[in-house]
């Protein structure tokens, strides 16, 4: 059997008024979006995160730190992208990808069809290795106030045979 791994990814952003709000590399309709260097995407964020702990290659911040230039204001399915690449030049295939969005709004549902084929393609596997839920946190904290929403992620790995 081939080695395989697992990796976590969690990230959280402020919401704030005059930003787009992207959640898996899809727009979603909602007064407020998230701050960030980059687009400010928590799930993909997070996604990126849990790939890179799975392959040992550290985290988000040490290959895209927000102190370059070249990702203020990228698009974080780019990220997303850059990351698929380092694990398949590492000799890694990606077998899954389990993840949650945890808010208070906007509805999750209306757009996990769109985020899972979106991820998938950034990805290049298939839509139904990765998985996309809705939480909320019963209004409690931060992301319960509204003030922010957070994501969480794990990815498992496999080398390529």
């Amino acid at each position: 059997m081939s080695e395989t791994r697992t990796g976590i990814g969690y990230d959280i952003h402020r919401l704030v008024e005059g930003r787009p709000l992207l959640l898996g590399g899809v727009k979603m309709e909602f007064e407020k979006g998230l701050l960030g260097y980059s687009d400010g995407d928590a799930l993909l964020h997070a996604i990126c995160d849990a790939l890179l702990g799975a392959a040992g290659l550290g985290d988000i911040g040490g290959h895209f730190p927000d102190t370059d230039p070249a990702y203020k204001g990228i698009a974080s399915i780019e990220l997303v992208k850059q990351v698929a690449r380092l694990l398949k030049n590492g000799g890694w295939e990606i077998v899954n990808v389990d993840s949650n969005i945890i808010a208070e709004k906007p509805k999750i549902g209306p757009y996990l069809a769109a985020m899972k084929k979106t991820i998938g393609e950034a990805l290049g596997v298939s839509p139904d290795r990765i998985s996309v839920k809705g939480r909320t946190r019963e209004g409690l904290g931060e992301v319960g106030r509204g003030e922010a929403i957070s994501a969480e992620a794990v990815a498992l790995i496999k080398r390529k045979e």
